[in-house]
């Protein structure tokens, strides 16, 4: 049940990844076609930015899923299986402690619980724990930066479910 919530996830995180590569991509073309032109659009430097730091962050966290982050392997192919097998495990038991510890700093950061004591009333949340979390615009877009950073409260349950569902099942090929 767990391994398939994961799965669905990462796929739902890719397709989204690769709506942003092509949103990204627009963006680029639409500036250099506008810049070209002398009638460059002022905001579309800013949402390409954001497109690409949310296509990273969801891309980042299905790789988890799917075991294919960026790794050092020099060690574990040198290793016998069953030290391989051993590694393994304490990656994934690494993997899940720091996304254990993404959602907690998500948690401290983002206040949902003083937001939610505060009446959903962000004046209120804001002087009562001094945290602007939910009122900083972006520079151009005029949209409130929470949007943009909304990001990481995916990616840490994102890559929290993901990592819970790796440490708890067996690596395809290993015989346990």
């Amino acid at each position: 049940m767990l391994q398939r919530a994961s799965h669905f996830w990462a796929r739902v995180e890719i397709a989204c990844a690769a709506a942003l590569a092509a949103a990204v991509t627009g963006l680029i073309l639409l500036n250099v076609v506008t810049r070209a032109a002398g009638n460059a659009i002022y905001w579309v430097d800013e949402a390409a930015i954001y497109a690409m730091v949310w296509m990273t962050f969801l891309a980042g966290s299905a790789a988890i899923h799917y075991r294919s982050a960026v790794s050092v392997t020099v060690v574990p192919e040198l290793a016998g299986e069953r030290t391989r097998r051993l590694l393994e495990r304490v990656v994934d038991a690494v993997t899940f402690v720091f996304a254990c510890l993404l959602v907690w700093v998500c948690l401290r950061w983002f206040m949902p619980l003083d937001l939610a004591r505060a009446g959903w009333d962000v004046k209120t949340f804001q002087g009562a724990t001094f945290n602007f979390i939910y009122a900083e615009p972006t520079n151009t877009l005029g949209i409130r930066k929470v949007w943009v950073w909304l990001v990481m409260v995916l990616f840490a349950a994102g890559t929290l479910l993901h990592a819970t569902a790796n440490l708890f099942t067996p690596r395809r090929g290993a015989s346990e």
